[in-house]
């Protein structure tokens, strides 16, 4: 697959990502009238409305670990198919994850009571963080990977009581002592 194909693909992928959202109602950007690089305020209502928010590294880790399962799976492939393919189950995550019922199945964790789903901004700028974990992954050794994945869990876990790890968690079931730490935020 050519680099030029591939582009296109990514491109058409995102846009049919802003087109679904769109239909399912997300806004394009935060109500409030203004776009910020950054939301740190867990509570914030601008929290997954804005470029850069603390669910960021996630997606990032995402693209590491799509680039790893691709790699195994499909060794032969050229990257650029498999960045392709990684950026077609984070489109299909995204708007999944912007969806109603998701949106309901999120309020009911700790960290998400007010979550009324992203901004289509933010939601692309998460598509482009996984894509960035993607190439961190690819350009980086294994070990490196890992080891900013790691940090990027344990850090954010640190900081706002939460992360992939315990967003996984708390969406398959919800632990009564992970909710009671992460309601100290």
């Amino acid at each position: 697959m050519s680099t030029r194909v591939a582009l296109g693909l990514v491109l058409g992928l995102i846009a049919a990502q802003m087109l679904a959202l769109h239909l399912l109602g997300r806004v394009w950007t935060c109500t409030c009238g203004t776009i910020r690089l950054w939301v740190g305020d867990m509570h914030s209502a601008e929290l997954s409305q804005q470029i850069f928010d603390w669910y960021t590294p996630s997606h990032v880790i995402h693209g590491m670990i799509f680039y790893a399962v691709l790699h195994v799976l499909m060794p032969r492939a050229p990257v650029m198919l498999r960045l392709a393919l990684a950026v077609g189950i984070e489109v299909t995550w995204e708007i999944a994850e912007n969806s109603p019922r998701v949106i309901e199945e999120y309020r009911k964790q700790a960290t998400a009571a007010g979550y009324v789903g992203d901004s289509i901004l933010n939601s692309v700028l998460d598509t482009l963080a996984m894509m960035t974990g993607f190439a961190l992954a690819r350009l980086l050794p294994w070990q490196a990977t890992v080891a900013l994945a790691l940090l990027a869990e344990v850090a954010v876990g640190a900081l706002v009581h939460d992360n992939l790890t315990l967003n996984i968690l708390n969406f398959i079931h919800r632990f009564p002592a992970i909710e009671a730490w992460q309601k100290r935020v």
